[in-house]
Protein backbone atom coordinates (compact mmCIF):
# COMPACT_ATOMS: atom_id res chain seq x y z
CA UNK A 1 0.00 0.00 0.00
CA UNK A 2 1.50 3.31 -1.15
CA UNK A 3 1.51 6.02 1.54
CA UNK A 4 1.70 9.74 0.85
CA UNK A 5 4.47 11.85 2.36
CA UNK A 6 2.69 12.83 5.56
CA UNK A 7 0.88 9.52 6.14
CA UNK A 8 1.56 6.61 8.46
CA UNK A 9 0.11 3.16 9.00
CA UNK A 10 -1.38 2.50 12.44
CA UNK A 11 -2.86 -0.61 13.99
CA UNK A 12 -6.59 -0.17 14.51
CA UNK A 13 -7.13 -3.35 16.54
CA UNK A 14 -5.09 -4.64 19.46
CA UNK A 15 -4.40 -7.96 17.77
CA UNK A 16 -2.93 -6.20 14.73
CA UNK A 17 -5.49 -7.73 12.37
CA UNK A 18 -6.70 -4.35 11.12
CA UNK A 19 -4.71 -1.28 10.09
CA UNK A 20 -5.62 2.25 9.10
CA UNK A 21 -3.96 5.12 7.23
CA UNK A 22 -3.54 8.28 9.29
CA UNK A 23 -1.98 11.69 8.86
CA UNK A 24 -1.09 14.23 11.55
CA UNK A 25 -1.66 17.08 9.09
CA UNK A 26 -4.92 15.79 7.60
CA UNK A 27 -6.76 13.47 10.00
CA UNK A 28 -6.11 11.06 12.84
CA UNK A 29 -9.03 9.52 14.69
CA UNK A 30 -9.56 10.22 18.39
CA UNK A 31 -10.99 8.23 21.27
CA UNK A 32 -14.39 9.73 20.39
CA UNK A 33 -14.62 7.46 17.33
CA UNK A 34 -13.69 4.35 19.34
CA UNK A 35 -16.30 5.18 21.97
CA UNK A 36 -19.00 5.77 19.35
CA UNK A 37 -18.24 2.49 17.57
CA UNK A 38 -18.57 0.65 20.88
CA UNK A 39 -21.69 2.56 21.98
CA UNK A 40 -23.68 2.13 18.76
CA UNK A 41 -26.25 -0.67 18.65
CA UNK A 42 -26.04 -2.17 15.18
CA UNK A 43 -27.51 -5.11 13.26
CA UNK A 44 -25.12 -8.04 13.64
CA UNK A 45 -25.98 -9.93 10.46
CA UNK A 46 -28.41 -8.58 7.89
CA UNK A 47 -29.07 -4.89 7.69
CA UNK A 48 -27.59 -1.59 6.59
CA UNK A 49 -25.42 0.85 8.52
CA UNK A 50 -24.56 4.41 7.47
CA UNK A 51 -21.66 6.41 8.94
CA UNK A 52 -21.69 10.15 8.26
CA UNK A 53 -18.55 12.33 8.59
CA UNK A 54 -16.59 9.12 8.21
CA UNK A 55 -13.14 10.73 8.05
CA UNK A 56 -10.52 8.08 7.27
CA UNK A 57 -13.08 5.29 7.66
CA UNK A 58 -12.32 4.44 11.27
CA UNK A 59 -15.92 3.80 12.40
CA UNK A 60 -16.96 1.63 9.40
CA UNK A 61 -13.80 -0.43 9.89
CA UNK A 62 -14.42 -0.89 13.62
CA UNK A 63 -18.09 -1.75 13.06
CA UNK A 64 -17.15 -4.34 10.43
CA UNK A 65 -15.46 -6.32 13.21
CA UNK A 66 -18.79 -6.57 15.03
CA UNK A 67 -21.27 -6.95 12.20
CA UNK A 68 -21.83 -8.64 8.85
CA UNK A 69 -24.23 -5.88 7.79
CA UNK A 70 -23.53 -3.66 4.79
CA UNK A 71 -21.77 -0.45 5.88
CA UNK A 72 -21.62 2.83 3.95
CA UNK A 73 -19.37 5.75 4.92
CA UNK A 74 -19.87 9.33 3.68
CA UNK A 75 -17.03 11.87 3.67
CA UNK A 76 -16.97 15.40 2.22
CA UNK A 77 -13.21 16.02 2.11
CA UNK A 78 -11.56 14.36 -0.87
CA UNK A 79 -8.24 13.68 0.88
CA UNK A 80 -9.94 11.94 3.80
CA UNK A 81 -12.17 10.01 1.42
CA UNK A 82 -9.06 8.79 -0.40
CA UNK A 83 -7.47 7.70 2.89
CA UNK A 84 -10.65 5.84 3.83
CA UNK A 85 -10.83 4.08 0.46
CA UNK A 86 -7.25 2.87 0.74
CA UNK A 87 -7.72 1.73 4.35
CA UNK A 88 -10.83 -0.26 3.40
CA UNK A 89 -8.96 -1.88 0.50
CA UNK A 90 -5.91 -2.60 2.66
CA UNK A 91 -8.12 -4.49 5.12
CA UNK A 92 -9.91 -6.31 2.27
CA UNK A 93 -13.30 -4.94 3.37
CA UNK A 94 -14.50 -3.68 -0.03
CA UNK A 95 -17.37 -6.18 -0.21
CA UNK A 96 -18.82 -5.01 3.11
CA UNK A 97 -17.85 -1.32 3.27
CA UNK A 98 -18.75 1.16 0.54
CA UNK A 99 -17.66 4.80 0.58
CA UNK A 100 -19.28 7.92 -0.87
CA UNK A 101 -17.44 11.17 -1.54
CA UNK A 102 -20.17 13.70 -0.88
CA UNK A 103 -22.05 16.11 1.37
CA UNK A 104 -24.20 14.53 4.08
CA UNK A 105 -26.92 17.11 3.35
CA UNK A 106 -27.32 15.56 -0.11
CA UNK A 107 -27.58 11.96 1.10
CA UNK A 108 -31.37 11.91 1.78
CA UNK A 109 -32.01 12.79 -1.88
CA UNK A 110 -29.41 10.27 -3.03
CA UNK A 111 -30.85 7.37 -1.05
CA UNK A 112 -34.53 8.36 -1.23
CA UNK A 113 -36.62 5.67 0.43
CA UNK A 114 -33.60 3.38 0.92
CA UNK A 115 -33.39 3.72 4.70
CA UNK A 116 -30.76 2.48 7.18
CA UNK A 117 -31.10 0.36 10.32
CA UNK A 118 -28.44 2.38 12.12
CA UNK A 119 -26.84 5.75 11.37
CA UNK A 120 -23.67 6.75 13.21
CA UNK A 121 -22.13 10.20 13.13
CA UNK A 122 -19.14 11.98 14.67
CA UNK A 123 -19.95 15.51 13.44
CA UNK A 124 -18.06 18.79 13.77
CA UNK A 125 -18.39 19.96 17.39
CA UNK A 126 -17.81 23.71 17.21
CA UNK A 127 -20.06 26.42 15.84
CA UNK A 128 -18.48 28.62 13.17
CA UNK A 129 -18.89 31.83 15.15
CA UNK A 130 -16.38 30.48 17.67
CA UNK A 131 -13.57 31.69 15.42
CA UNK A 132 -11.02 31.76 18.23
CA UNK A 133 -11.01 27.97 18.16
CA UNK A 134 -10.46 27.64 14.42
CA UNK A 135 -7.41 25.66 13.39
CA UNK A 136 -5.13 27.11 10.71
CA UNK A 137 -5.18 23.68 9.04
CA UNK A 138 -8.14 23.63 6.64
CA UNK A 139 -8.62 19.85 6.96
CA UNK A 140 -8.88 20.04 10.74
CA UNK A 141 -11.06 23.16 10.65
CA UNK A 142 -13.64 21.43 8.42
CA UNK A 143 -13.57 18.27 10.55
CA UNK A 144 -14.02 20.14 13.84
CA UNK A 145 -16.09 23.23 12.99
CA UNK A 146 -19.53 23.59 11.43
CA UNK A 147 -18.18 25.08 8.20
CA UNK A 148 -20.18 22.92 5.77
CA UNK A 149 -22.92 21.58 8.04
CA UNK A 150 -24.60 22.73 11.23
CA UNK A 151 -25.77 20.49 14.03
CA UNK A 152 -29.30 20.91 12.68
CA UNK A 153 -28.15 19.87 9.19
CA UNK A 154 -26.66 16.69 10.66
CA UNK A 155 -29.70 15.71 12.71
CA UNK A 156 -32.14 16.57 9.90
CA UNK A 157 -30.19 14.34 7.48
CA UNK A 158 -30.01 11.51 10.02
CA UNK A 159 -33.76 11.68 10.56
CA UNK A 160 -34.39 11.25 6.83
CA UNK A 161 -31.81 8.47 6.41
CA UNK A 162 -32.72 6.17 9.30
CA UNK A 163 -35.79 3.98 8.97
CA UNK A 164 -38.73 4.18 11.39
CA UNK A 165 -37.63 2.27 14.47
CA UNK A 166 -34.00 2.55 13.40
CA UNK A 167 -31.24 3.98 15.57
CA UNK A 168 -29.06 7.06 15.43
CA UNK A 169 -25.85 7.00 17.48
CA UNK A 170 -23.87 10.23 17.83
CA UNK A 171 -20.86 11.48 19.74
CA UNK A 172 -20.63 15.16 20.60
CA UNK A 173 -19.75 17.58 23.40
CA UNK A 174 -21.82 17.87 26.61
CA UNK A 175 -22.15 21.65 26.32
CA UNK A 176 -24.40 21.15 23.26
CA UNK A 177 -26.70 18.66 25.03
CA UNK A 178 -29.79 20.91 25.30
CA UNK A 179 -29.53 21.86 21.62
CA UNK A 180 -29.04 18.21 20.63
CA UNK A 181 -32.10 17.03 22.58
CA UNK A 182 -34.22 19.85 21.15
CA UNK A 183 -33.23 19.06 17.57
CA UNK A 184 -33.65 15.31 17.99
CA UNK A 185 -37.22 15.78 19.20
CA UNK A 186 -37.91 18.31 16.43
CA UNK A 187 -36.91 15.77 13.77
CA UNK A 188 -38.79 12.80 15.28
CA UNK A 189 -35.71 11.16 16.76
CA UNK A 190 -36.56 10.11 20.31
CA UNK A 191 -33.58 10.09 22.70
CA UNK A 192 -33.24 6.62 24.23
CA UNK A 193 -29.75 6.21 25.71
CA UNK A 194 -27.19 8.75 26.90
CA UNK A 195 -23.76 8.39 28.46
CA UNK A 196 -21.34 11.03 29.66
CA UNK A 197 -17.60 10.39 29.49
CA UNK A 198 -15.26 12.02 31.99
CA UNK A 199 -11.46 12.37 31.78
CA UNK A 200 -11.30 11.11 35.39
CA UNK A 201 -13.28 11.29 38.61
CA UNK A 202 -13.67 14.87 39.86
CA UNK A 203 -13.48 16.39 36.35
CA UNK A 204 -16.28 17.69 34.13
CA UNK A 205 -17.58 15.45 31.36
CA UNK A 206 -15.95 16.14 27.99
CA UNK A 207 -17.67 13.60 25.70
CA UNK A 208 -21.37 12.89 25.15
CA UNK A 209 -22.69 9.67 23.60
CA UNK A 210 -26.36 9.65 22.66
CA UNK A 211 -28.71 7.27 20.87
CA UNK A 212 -32.11 8.11 19.43
CA UNK A 213 -34.78 6.01 17.71
CA UNK A 214 -36.78 7.31 14.77
CA UNK A 215 -40.47 7.60 15.76
CA UNK A 216 -39.73 6.07 19.17
CA UNK A 217 -41.65 6.56 22.39
CA UNK A 218 -40.23 8.81 25.15
CA UNK A 219 -38.02 6.67 27.41
CA UNK A 220 -34.53 8.06 28.00
CA UNK A 221 -32.01 5.94 29.93
CA UNK A 222 -28.96 7.65 31.44
CA UNK A 223 -26.14 5.11 31.53
CA UNK A 224 -23.47 4.94 34.21
CA UNK A 225 -20.69 7.50 33.80
CA UNK A 226 -17.62 6.37 31.90
CA UNK A 227 -14.17 7.47 33.08
CA UNK A 228 -11.20 7.57 30.72
CA UNK A 229 -8.34 7.54 33.24
CA UNK A 230 -7.97 6.40 36.84
CA UNK A 231 -6.17 8.43 39.51
CA UNK A 232 -2.84 6.92 38.44
CA UNK A 233 -3.29 8.21 34.89
CA UNK A 234 -3.93 4.76 33.41
CA UNK A 235 -6.93 3.75 31.31
CA UNK A 236 -9.79 2.52 33.48
CA UNK A 237 -10.80 -1.13 33.11
CA UNK A 238 -13.83 -0.17 31.02
CA UNK A 239 -11.81 2.03 28.65
CA UNK A 240 -9.18 -0.68 28.37
CA UNK A 241 -11.91 -3.14 27.38
CA UNK A 242 -13.34 -0.75 24.79
CA UNK A 243 -9.96 0.01 23.21
CA UNK A 244 -8.19 -3.32 23.48
CA UNK A 245 -10.99 -5.84 23.85
CA UNK A 246 -11.55 -8.30 26.69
Amino acid sequence: MQLKADERMDYLTADGSMRIIQSPTVFSYSIDAILLADFARIPLKRGKILDLCTGNGVIPLLLSNRSQATITGVELQSRLYDMAERSVAMNQKEEQIGLIHGDLKEMPARFGNDKFDTVTVNPPYFQTEHTAHHNKNEYLTIARHEVYCSLEDVIKACSKLVKSGGKLAMVHRPNRLVEILTLLKMYKLEPKRMQLVYPREGKEANILLIEAIRDGNPDLHILSPLYTFDQQGQYTKELHRIIYGK
